[in-house]
């Protein structure tokens, strides 16, 4: 069941009117159900993985409860681990490491073989499994009382807004919520429409026209020449901005109908100065939980140069690994890895030459340069992240320096263009609403889109609300596109 469904706004409609018509008490009931319908209209056997997930750590965190000081706490708190990321490596990674151990044994001639399990990606595990384990974390380090309510730690497991693709949840912000008495409030109810309607539009009309153009340019890179091949890779860095950070926009707004408010996560990526300061504002629900679980219990900042360059190249790497069981998000990992990593050992010498041209003088123009090449940066990775194999990657990123500076090879905007069946029009439809969404953020500033509507008058408001629905209507794609990140 998609967001950008009909289906799904049925439903949402149908369990917002049972929602403030139940009684508080039968409230978490309501949801409970509604999320797991909404599971399984996948398919029915993924209700399974999860309802085995949430037991388990709910076991857990009862048993640690019981027990003072970590030291006993240990053998439940590795019970949890095995079980959840057991379930993640069968279903997403078996295969992946099975087939690349093949191929190496295949290389060294050792006659191996390696069963393929025939199973399919169940959708949101890499994202309920990094819930329920900061759970069972959070627990193990006393800083959450264990929830002794089965349901409703099972709605903190499958609550629907957010199960597919997070935001992911903590038990400190999420489980209390779930527990409170929420009346209808009419501005809270508005104020969270009007956030999922931006988010449909930034899927819907910015998003999906946007991914017509990348899945041509990536589909048949060999086509183009390097000017196109760089238009559809930054192409791609907004497609998947709109795609994502719109999906966090519907999932949050449909969270706070309900009185529940999830964390945000994103905040203007494309503004960050550096690499480490765009994993500050990009997916800020995973980059906190990699720095909280993994980053510092490794020592953190506070280790010796060595082992800060190995913990950290390790974390961005896991999160490569956990975008997907392919080797181009693992180098789309250690790039970003690499990025930052160098970025941070040559920061002061970079302020040195800032200060030696006098670029410190001019602050803006100096803003201006670090965010185009921090841009530039990130969009090699997506390179990598988009391409199906790595020979495609690099043959994407070799053929983006070439082409430039050849008046024939222009006409491949002209073939790109016929092979899509793309009028002007449309191109010009699509760059005209994915500048819309650019001046909107700019203008918001680090406000949310809805936080910075709230504060102009009713005549501003509804007009935006009003042009907003209209646009998804008329321009929207008719196709029910899914989410990128769905596939994780």
């Amino acid at each position: 069941m998609q967001f950008n469904s009909a289906q799904f706004l049925i439903f949402f409609a149908l369990v917002v009117w049972a929602y403030f018509r139940l009684p508080y008490r039968l409230r978490w009931i309501l949801l409970l159900a509604a999320s797991y319908v909404f599971y399984m209209a996948w398919r029915v056997e993924y209700a399974l993985l999860i309802l085995a997930s949430t037991l388990v750590d709910y076991i857990a965190g009862i048993r640690m409860a019981r027990i003072k000081g970590r030291g006993g706490r240990t053998k439940y708190l590795l019970m949890s681990l095995a079980a959840n990321l057991s379930l993640l490596f069968t279903f997403k990674y078996f295969n992946f490491f099975g087939h690349s151990l093949g191929q190496l044994c295949g290389f060294l001639d050792i006659p191996v073989e390696i069963p393929h399990l025939n199973v399919l990606l169940p959708v949101g595990i890499s994202f309920y499994t990094f819930q329920t384990l900061s759970y069972t974390i959070e627990v193990y380090r006393d800083n959450q009382e264990p929830e002794r309510h089965f349901g409703r730690f099972a709605l903190y497991v499958a609550f629907f807004p957010q199960l597919v693709a997070g935001p992911i949840e903590r038990p400190m912000n999420l489980l209390p919520q779930l527990h409170g008495e929420h009346d209808f409030n009419y501005e809270r109810v508005r104020d969270g429409l009007m956030l999922m309607l931006w988010g449909m539009f930034k899927k819907v009309v910015v998003a999906d026209r946007l991914a017509v153009i990348v899945d041509h340019v990536y589909g048949t890179p060999e086509r183009y020449p390097g000017p196109l091949l760089v238009l559809g890779t930054v192409f791609f860095a907004f497609q998947i901005y709109c795609d994502f950070s719109g999906y966090s926009d519907i999932a949050i707004g449909a969270a706070k109908v309900f009185g529940v408010k999830l964390m945000r996560n994103f905040n203007r990526p494309y503004v960050a100065r550096s690499v480490a300061e765009f994993w500050q504002r990009w997916h800020i629900s995973l980059s906190t939980w990699f720095r909280d679980y993994v980053y510092i219990p490794l020592g953190g900042n506070r280790t010796s140069l060595r082992s800060w360059l190995a913990n950290l190249m390790f974390v961005f790497v896991v999160s490569g690994l956990w975008h997907g069981a392919n080797w181009t998000f693992l180098v789309w990992g250690a790039l970003h890895g690499s990025f930052y990593i160098v970025g941070r050992l040559t920061r002061g010498m970079r302020q040195r030459a800032a200060e030696h041209v006098g670029l410190n003088r001019v602050s803006k123009l100096h803003s201006a340069i670090q965010i185009l090449v921090t841009f530039a940066l990130v969009c090699i990775g997506w390179i990598f992240f988009r391409a199906d194999t790595l020979g495609e990657a690099v043959f994407v990123l070799r053929g983006s320096f070439t082409g430039w500076f050849s008046l024939a090879d222009y006409g491949g905007f002209a073939r790109l263009m016929a092979s899509m069946d793309l009028s002007v029009k449309a191109f010009a439809v699509s760059g005209a609403s994915l500048i819309f969404v650019l001046f909107a953020e700019w203008l918001q500033g680090t406000a949310t889109v809805v936080e910075w509507l709230k504060s102009k008058p009713v005549w501003v408001r509804w007009p935006v609300y009003m042009a907003v629905g209209l646009a998804i209507m008329n321009l929207g794609m008719p196709e029910e596109i899914p989410f990128i990140y769905f596939q994780f």
